[in-house]
């Protein structure tokens, strides 16, 4: 068994009554103590495990499981549920299936629309898609989505990489910072992950009362 049967694994949860999205990481829900070490060629946990890289041998960040106990930390995602989602096209907030037409997955995102032409396409995403009652729900409660939001149906939408923290060898490796990488570079053997991305394309931005009664 490795991280990807975590992930589809029939004990993680399902559709549920949204106190919190899905995605979002609790207050216990710790990151435990971890020694980081540079091996040749990247990066290690000192006491790593088969569950703590993925299908394309990528560190993730440690995360202990405990949704729903304590308070939701709004701020921070929890990095499997966040994987899994994505993996799966799976709501962002609700954890049930996203909404999938003839027209591609349904997202919810801030409207951005001045960064380029054609925006969102070529745009890569840490956010999961939605379903259709779970996009209602977010523009009330989310202040950052109420200001500025678009829905959009997306056509394709290809897993391209990690987001995560670069390190660089050292004794302890040294972290650079964030960073965005795709698979196929090779610093992504430095990266410990904690958000999936998936490359937005065939993307057609859709009135938002099309899909909000």
């Amino acid at each position: 068994m490795n991280s990807a049967d975590v992930l589809d694994s029939p004990s993680q949860p399902s559709m549920r009554p949204v106190v919190a999205p899905y995605v979002t990481a609790w207050s216990t829900e710790q990151a435990p103590s971890s020694v980081l070490v540079a091996h040749p060629g990247g990066i290690g946990y000192a006491d790593e495990c088969r569950f703590d890289r993925d299908e394309h041998g990528v560190l993730w960040r440690r995360m202990t499981l405990r949704q729903g106990a304590g308070r939701p930390a709004f701020a921070q995602v929890h990095p499997l549920r966040q994987r899994r989602a994505m993996r799966r096209l799976l709501c962002q907030v609700c954890g049930g299936p996203a909404d999938q037409s003839s027209d591609g997955v349904l997202w919810l995102l801030q409207d951005h629309r001045e960064d380029w032409p054609g925006w969102p396409n070529r745009m890569g995403v840490t956010e999961p898609p939605v379903c259709v009652p779970c996009v209602g729900l977010s523009v009330r409660l989310c202040p950052a989505l109420r200001r500025r939001a678009v829905v959009v149906r997306v056509g394709r939408c290809p897993i391209a990489g990690v987001g995560g923290v670069l390190y660089q060898a050292g004794f302890p490796p040294l972290a650079i910072g964030p960073a965005s990488v795709e698979f196929d570079d090779p610093a992504i053997r430095w990266v410990v992950a904690a958000h999936l991305i998936r490359r937005l394309g065939e993307s057609r931005i859709v009135p938002m009362e099309t899909v909000v009664s």
